[in-house]
């Protein structure tokens, strides 16, 4: 499923995929888990520079403690981003609770951003609970942190958010896990922030693209076709990916975006002048 978007320039410009594409993650996931996907968003945009980082409690900072609000998270990634001195309007590309982050972001700052990807989230004000987190996906939610073992926890987390993981993929989740374990406290305040956390009044002037998945077992695809629906942004609903849509089909989501980043205007969008 596909809905057109207004060009500002033509496709094939050749200033797609210029600049930084910032990749952020969701609950409990770090940098580590897009796995092969940047490599394959790099191919898709060879002049991009594909920057990856990890919100606070996941991941290098999962000694760190969660902020309880999306806004502290895009705070924490803006000076992420001044700390390793990335300078100008960045693309963002995000999934889940970091796709939350994402729309704060471009709400709150809006010539920072360049564009945004949100993949498979969800927003308070716009989808019921019911469809935000599946009821049925409760249960094997629970019980993650009873699992006694790293790759317990993961491998249930890979079968309620993939439906087609690369076989490597559970070894390398466990991994991940065992190097830098997100704690249960800290899984519970990154949960309380993305339940709390409520759609902006109005659309933000920040150029969106909406891709999901028709058999995400976690969050409804309808939660992103609401979105769309909302705010009048493009959609691409991948027929049969799970949650994890970057994981089971990254070259889907590198092609999709690459189509995207050639429709948009290169300036930043800009705040109206102060009265």
């Amino acid at each position: 499923m596909s809905r057109s978007t207004r060009s500002e320039k033509p496709a094939g410009d050749d200033l797609q995929g210029v600049g930084t594409w910032l990749l952020l993650r969701g609950l409990t996931r770090e940098a580590g888990h897009w796995g092969r996907f940047p490599q394959q968003l790099q191919a898709a945009l060879p002049g991009a520079r594909i920057l990856a980082i990890d919100l606070p409690g996941n991941g290098t900072l999962h000694r760190h403690p969660s902020p309880t609000s999306i806004p502290e998270m895009v705070t924490a990634c803006r000076a992420e981003l001044a700390a390793r001195g990335v300078t100008g309007p960045v693309h963002v590309v995000a999934m889940s609770l970091g796709a939350m982050v994402a729309v704060a972001w471009a709400a709150a700052h809006p010539e920072e951003l360049c564009g945004c990807v949100l993949i498979n989230s969800s927003l308070r004000g716009i989808s019921p609970m019911q469809q935000r987190l599946r009821p049925t996906s409760w249960l094997r939610l629970l019980s993650v942190p009873l699992r006694r073992t790293a790759r317990g926890r993961e491998a249930v987390v890979l079968r309620l958010t993939s439906r087609r993981a690369p076989p490597a993929a559970l070894n390398e989740w466990a991994e991940l896990a065992r190097q830098r374990p997100v704690s249960t406290h800290n899984a519970l305040r990154q949960l309380l922030a993305g339940a709390c956390f409520q759609a902006p009044a109005s659309r933000p002037s920040v150029p969106m693209l909406v891709l999901c998945s028709g058999r995400d077992a976690l969050v409804s695809p309808e939660c992103s076709l609401a979105l769309a629906r909302r705010w009048d942004l493009p959609v691409h609903l991948h027929p049969d990916a799970g949650h994890d849509l970057p994981l089971d089909d990254g070259a889907w989501v590198a092609a999709r975006i690459r189509d995207w980043a050639a429709t948009l205007d290169p300036a930043p969008p800009r705040p109206p002048p102060a009265e």
